[in-house]
């Protein structure tokens, strides 16, 4: 798998972009005897884009292991879900459409094409995404790779290496599609710059594959896109990538009449902080919020009055986080909480799963994972720990060079939970408190959500606060593509020669989630589309 530089360059298929989704087409393509460019404007050491990264959750519908655990899972149970969290306009043709297909088709296109190239699961299916009302994920769905994403790229790098039969794949590196070409009415090519010389290359392909990630990675294009209904908050973290920046997208979109759809449907997260050693400016980590602990504003009040509770709803608690008056909240818990509950979003924090190393990542599901937690202790200025109240309320001011946060007030907030279990457990009236125990019920829940208890219950310190910030992820808009993962035009019909996967088609039509994502459907979109713009490119349709 070389790297070749010069005036021009040809192949039967160009791809702009090399993480997960340029990848997957990258390999079909070759697999079907295919020549193949790819453009990635990241280092070598980067290549596979967020995916390396990522934590490697997966949606996926009627798999064996969900029938191992006996779920009762089905396509169409699976869309119906789908359709109700994710709020789709029926008259949303292409989007309704990828839906359908992901239902029907992520057991065979993804979970068991995924184990053929030697990608296993952890043995426990995980429920999120529930929604409040019960009207998200009704069974569990949530798969996770054992070696987590970066297990996954890894894989499929070596498998595009074992198919590049005769060097019939160019990798351009720190590389960047500037402008497509078009001749007789089809795309044709593209014009790159090198990002590092400022050399320019022509490359040339009957068939071009745009997988450039998402819109909203620089965050006046996430900003520029907000809806206008929606609270956004004064600052942000960013959990994408400043090179998802839509200037592509607004290319093809300007000199092709491609159609940007849903520009303003985000995948946030409302518990990011930031990155104590930042791969860019602003990077964020995302936190997978503790279930027991206590959610509060700037003021150290609890959010209400209805709480905040993970695992049910993402987009509602963007939007309660993006309504409060400073743009950041605080999550207050203690060690007993953090060391059984706290966890980081991705490969990165996650090496237990990441390296694959079965007896620790026992070991710290049953006594809890101290180390994560004495490490964001260590690295982190924004996750204080401290013996009492009163000394944390001082720490959380000192963090934002203010004085809102009265330790009466934070002690009055403790105390309020705390009194939930003055008279035993029947006696409980807190809707967080339910929310735990509904948790709990599942298994896999129940490893990794605490019994409830008081806030101070003796033994369980020392406190911890963490502040937390709004975090961007992903797009859930795109260009408007096809069950072809063809590019089409203001009046719908199919630009020729011109195909887009992953998040650069809001994975698959222009918006496939809708509103809201099922979670863990976004590495599964990357494969599908990809591999639909393989077969298309290949079949020739």
């Amino acid at each position: 798998m070389g790297s070749r530089n010069g005036p021009s360059l040809s192949a039967d298929l160009l791809i702009a972009g090399g993480g997960l989704a340029g990848i997957v087409t990258a390999l079909e393509a070759l697999r079907a005897g295919q020549s193949v460019i790819l453009v990635d404007r990241d280092t070598p050491e980067r290549f596979g884009g967020l995916a390396r990264w990522a934590f490697g959750g997966m949606a996926l519908v009627g798999t064996p292991l969900q029938a191992r655990m006996k779920i009762p899972d089905t396509p169409e149970l699976a869309l119906r879900d789908w359709l109700r969290f994710g709020e789709l306009e029926p008259e949303d043709a292409w989007p309704m459409a990828w839906a359908r297909y992901y239902a029907e088709q992520s057991r065979t296109e993804v979970y068991d094409w995924l184990l053929n190239e030697g990608i296993r699961f952890l043995p426990a299916v995980n429920w999120v995404e529930r929604g409040r009302f019960g009207e998200g994920n009704s069974l569990p769905r949530y798969h996770v790779i054992w070696g987590s994403s970066r297990e996954l790229i890894l894989r499929l790098i070596d498998a595009l290496r074992r198919a590049d039969a005769g060097g019939r794949l160019t990798v351009l590196h720190r590389h960047r599609i500037a402008a497509l070409d078009a001749a007789a009415g089809r795309v044709c090519g593209a014009l790159a710059v090198d990002e590092v010389s400022g050399a320019e290359i022509r490359l040339r392909a009957p068939a071009v594959v745009l997988a450039m990630g998402g819109i909203n990675g620089a965050h006046e294009e996430c900003r520029a896109n907000w809806p206008e209904d929606r609270p956004q908050p004064a600052s942000m973290l960013n959990g994408a990538h400043p090179l998802a920046d839509g200037r592509l997208h607004h290319h093809v979109a300007e000199t092709l009449a491609g159609q940007i759809r849903h520009a303003g449907e985000m995948w946030n997260y409302a518990a990011g902080f930031p990155h104590p050693y930042p791969h860019f400016d602003g990077h964020g980590l995302s936190a997978i919020p503790c279930k027991s602990a206590l959610w509060l504003n700037h003021r150290g009040e609890r959010i209400g009055p209805e709480p905040l509770v993970t695992g049910f709803d993402t987009n509602w608690l963007c939007q309660r986080v993006a309504a409060q008056e400073k743009p950041w909240t605080w999550h207050l818990l203690n060690w007993r909480i953090a060391a059984k509950e706290f966890a980081i979003s991705g490969a990165e924090h996650n090496q237990r799963i990441r390296d694959k190393q079965t007896l620790a990542f026992l070991k710290e599901m049953l006594l809890g994972n101290h180390r994560l937690v004495r490490q964001m202790q260590r690295e982190s200025r924004h996750f204080l720990v401290t013996d009492t109240l009163a000394e944390l309320a001082g720490q959380m001011n000192a963090l934002t060079c203010s004085h809102d946060v009265d330790p009466a007030v934070l002690q009055a907030t403790a105390d309020a939970f705390d009194a939930n279990f003055a008279s035993g457990g029947a006696l409980h009236n807190d809707d967080q408190l339910r929310r735990i125990l509904h948790a709990r019920q599942w298994r896999p829940d129940r490893w990794r959500t605490c019994a409830p208890a008081p806030l101070q219950l003796p033994g369980a310190g020392p406190f911890i606060a963490i502040q937390m910030q709004l975090i961007t992820r992903k797009s859930l808009g795109g260009l408007h593509t096809d069950l072809h993962s063809r590019v089409l035009d203001a009046h719908g019909a199919p630009i020729p020669g011109l195909y887009c996967v992953g998040e650069a088609a809001g994975f698959g039509g222009g918006g496939a989630n809708g509103r809201r994502s099922l979670e863990g459907t976004f590495l599964p979109g990357c494969i599908l589309t990809a591999k639909a713009a393989a077969r298309a490119i290949v079949s020739g349709s």
